[in-house]
């Protein structure tokens, strides 16, 4: 069992183990964190801060920071993180209309379990596109370098939207304050290529 909560400092959160009885602290950001999300095993976290532009993956075990992924280059007030029952996919939604979907990467060696289940398809699309860009990495800045999502979708712009996985394999279903519902399938395989919103 996990509990995670915010630390005493900005942009820190706190993990309680329960199995190790070990508290960790993880500076996630250097602004505030508004949202977090854990997997149902509890081994993996995601976080926001209120910038809104870069979303970061945490091993919950040990702390470390496994992945980061970018939302856009504009702030952002990111409404909801969800994690795939699998682990393999992250959706956030944001006021900016949209719901982005990330391929998880777990490292292999720390997390094993959870790569067991994992089709490498999106995966390997994503490598070959920040493959391109390795040549320009050091000269060109950290924006060309983000991992960007693998599904986007558009919703109405400043309404209130939460997202979580379907029980279809693919699925996900949005829910707006205002009542609306939406329940979309996406193609990890297919690369989207996300317009910085």
């Amino acid at each position: 069992m996990v509990l995670v909560s915010l630390g005493l400092k900005e942009g820190q959160i706190r993990v309680e183990d329960f199995g190790s009885k070990k508290s960790k602290f993880v500076m996630a950001h250097d602004s505030r964190v508004v949202c977090m999300s854990l997997t149902q095993d509890g081994r993996l976290l995601a976080t926001a801060s209120t910038k809104g532009t870069l979303i970061r993956i945490f091993n919950t075990l040990d702390g470390t920071r496994l992945q980061e992924v970018r939302r856009g280059a504009d702030r952002a007030g990111i409404h909801s993180l969800a994690f795939s029952s699998n682990a393999q996919f992250l959706a956030v939604s944001s006021d900016k209309g949209t719901v982005h979907i990330f391929s998880v990467k777990v490292d292999s060696g720390s997390l094993a379990s959870l790569t067991n289940d994992r089709s490498h398809v999106a995966s390997d699309t994503i490598h070959s596109i920040l493959s391109s860009f390795s040549l320009f990495k050091g000269v060109l800045p950290k924006y060309f370098s983000s991992e960007w999502s693998v599904a986007q979708f558009r919703l109405p712009e400043g309404l209130r939207h939460f997202v979580v996985f379907g029980n279809q394999k693919n699925t996900i279903v949005i829910i707006g304050m205002d009542g609306s519902f939406y329940r979309c399938e996406f193609d990890p395989s297919r690369w989207w290529g996300d317009d910085p919103a």
